[in-house]
């Protein structure tokens, strides 16, 4: 039983993880339209960063996410299947995994990643004006 509880765990981490990198896309757009200082924060940013490029990386290897394998290897320990699972797990699972052929799915999270690596470096440019204008 606690493997199954285990496995409802995780796919809520990755639930939170994916929610983390899309609401963050979402965050970082909208602030540029409404004056919101803490997408600006350098910490926030390169979280976000590295977020979507490892899942864009782990796309474009073709490696199984180390969440959904250990999901997974819980499921079996449990001696349950992804289709044989709590109201919870089944209903985060649904949310994070979706029908789409691989090579849109490729297309997409590399996607992702190319525009998070520009708006990076779009505030890392802006940081550094706004401290070469104080300095002068």
């Amino acid at each position: 039983m606690i493997y199954l509880w285990l496995a409802d765990l995780v796919v809520a981490i990755h639930a939170a993880y994916a929610g983390f990198v899309l609401c963050g896309f979402l965050a970082i757009l909208l602030g540029w339209f409404f004056p919101w200082a803490w997408i600006r924060n350098l910490k926030f940013r390169t979280c976000h960063l590295l977020g979507t490029a490892l899942v864009a990386v782990e796309a474009l290897w073709g490696v199984t996410c180390p969440l959904t394998a250990l999901e997974n290897l819980l499921l079996e320990q449990g001696g349950r299947t992804g289709h044989q699972r709590s109201f919870i797990g089944r209903w985060m699972n649904e949310l994070l995994f979706y029908e789409a052929p691989e090579e849109i799915l490729m297309l997409l999270y590399a996607s992702l990643a190319i525009l998070a690596l520009a708006l990076y470096t779009r505030i890392l440019r802006q940081r550094h004006y706004k401290c070469r204008s104080i300095h002068s």
